[in-house]
């Protein structure tokens, strides 16, 4: 049995008081400071002894004259420990609070509803984790920790990431997205949330105007507003961020960076269109301003082809690129990535190491293993066939139970609706009629920028079997 009480005492062999008697008050001293709490076991009295540097006898005595006033019990077998019966000390009031100032955050508003055990939830658009490639995964976690030169990999990395997954990410983003990026223009970050902090930390200073969709994705106009920008919103409707809108506020300041999810983009799930792309780029190298953009989830599209990021544009100079695996493989899996210009992604990733040295190199070598025999590849197809027929199921749902409420368009892609209703609804009374019913949705009125009910639901339909999809359209047609 572990014995975790670190020996403090203090014995002085020319005092008075007899050396047993002087280790006997130091426990109970402890006891009485409340660091040995009632049933913690105590070293034996060997260990005791050559810790303190006494007789083994002389522990004993100790030991036995604390058990006889009733401080110390014993169990056969077992050891000897502080008797059950002391009553547990009350923690001492603290006389004085500490009294420097600090800066006071609030925690980020996250995007994920209830998720308690037996609920249906519709999440903003969670990838199924029981598809995961996880045997894929642990074999090559084990594979990693078996070879021969393991030992090189328990020193520091590179800031930037593991040098083979940025090499397997480089690849696929040239053969998949239309990307030429050097690995060394790539770093690793632990998720694609990570990634926006830095980015905006490297890149925005107090008083900047950053450009946002409306309506929008709430935790990263928190991260801006931390990094000290301030917000304007842009609207989206059927074909995007309105850029005739943008352009209008570049003629009237200084825009720093422009925030958009153009290929799915968050809530609303429309594409940005291809007109409204280009004008975009133009306007960034135009006026100068940087554009942020977030794939969140590129793998995900359902038409005959994703389309290429604004990064795979010639002229996008300007644009900040991020993305991340962990919707791909499992979301606990914290792999995401950021590039773009090499001097920004050089600053960004000295940031990086000042507030995290390095990522999970084992996991960053098994996944960039995955990469590099196509078991990702591989699972994406399956998975993608798989929320195809869920998507399919969702349509045909909303119809059958919400046809006369709600309008919608099918997705092209990504893994959630986005319903609107015919009349109001407040959406966080919803939430909380449809929890007592076993269902959890997320209240959106937090997309909206400027307040405006949207009087719609974003509804995740990925991580969902067809048996919940259709028990908790159910459930929502109900409490409507």
């Amino acid at each position: 049995m572990l014995r975790p009480w670190k020996t403090i005492l203090t014995i002085d062999l020319g005092h008075e008081l007899s050396v047993y008697r002087q280790i006997a008050d130091g426990i109970i001293a402890e006891i009485r400071k409340g660091r040995l709490k009632p049933g913690t076991p105590l070293p034996g009295s060997r260990v005791l002894a050559e810790d303190i540097g006494v007789n083994r006898k002389t522990v004993v005595l100790a030991y036995e004259a604390l058990i006889a006033e009733g401080w110390l019990e014993t169990a056969d077998k077992k050891g000897t420990f502080v008797s059950g019966e002391l009553p547990r000390r009350k923690k001492p009031e603290q006389k004085q609070e500490s009294n420097f100032s600090f800066n006071s955050f609030e925690a980020i508003a996250t995007m994920r509803p209830s998720a308690s055990s037996g609920l249906i939830t519709f999440s903003d658009g969670l990838p199924d984790v029981r598809l995961a490639p996880l045997d894929e995964l642990a074999k090559a976690y084990k594979r990693i920790f078996q070879q021969k030169a393991r030992w090189r990999m328990m020193g520091y990395g590179h800031e930037k990431g593991d040098e083979r997954l940025r090499a397997a990410l480089s690849t696929m983003l040239l053969h998949k997205r239309g990307m030429s990026v050097r690995k060394e223009d790539i770093c690793v970050t632990r998720g694609s949330q990570m990634a926006l902090y830095l980015s905006a930390q490297t890149l925005i200073r107090k008083g900047d105007i950053v450009a946002v969709e409306c309506p929008g994705y709430q935790p990263a106009w928190e991260i801006f507003t931390h990094a000290g920008a301030k917000l304007i919103s842009i609207q989206v409707d059927d074909k995007g961020m309105v850029i005739d809108d943008l352009e209008k506020h570049c003629r009237l300041k200084r825009i720093k960076a422009v925030y958009v999810t153009p290929h799915h983009q968050f809530p609303t799930t429309v594409s940005m269109k291809a007109e409204r792309r280009l004008k975009l780029i133009e306007l960034s190298n135009r006026y100068g301003f940087a554009i942020i953009e977030d794939d969140y989830d590129h793998e995900y599209h359902f038409d005959t082809r994703s389309l290429l990021p604004l990064a795979s544009d010639e002229q996008a100079v300007n644009v900040i690129y991020i993305s991340s695996l962990s919707k791909l493989v499992a979301p606990a899996v914290r792999v995401g990535y950021v590039t773009g210009p090499p001097a920004f992604i050089d600053s960004l990733a000295k940031l990086r190491a000042g507030i995290d040295r390095q990522g999970d190199t084992i996991m960053e070598q098994a996944i960039a293993e995955l990469m590099e025999e196509g078991a990702v590849s591989r699972h994406a197809r399956r998975a993608l066939n798989v929320y195809r027929e869920r998507r399919e199921l969702m349509d045909e749902y909303l119809q059958t139970y919400l046809g006369r409420e709600v309008e919608y368009e099918k997705p092209e892609g990504g893994l959630a609706y986005w319903v609107r209703f015919h009349h109001p609804v407040c959406t966080g009374d919803l939430s909380r009629k449809l929890l007592k019913k076993g269902v959890s949705i997320l209240p959106t009125e937090r997309f909206s920028f400027d307040g405006v009910p949207l009087n719609a639901l974003r509804l995740g339909y990925g991580s969902l079997t067809p048996a919940e999809l259709e028990t908790g359209i159910r459930a929502i047609a109900a409490a409507l």
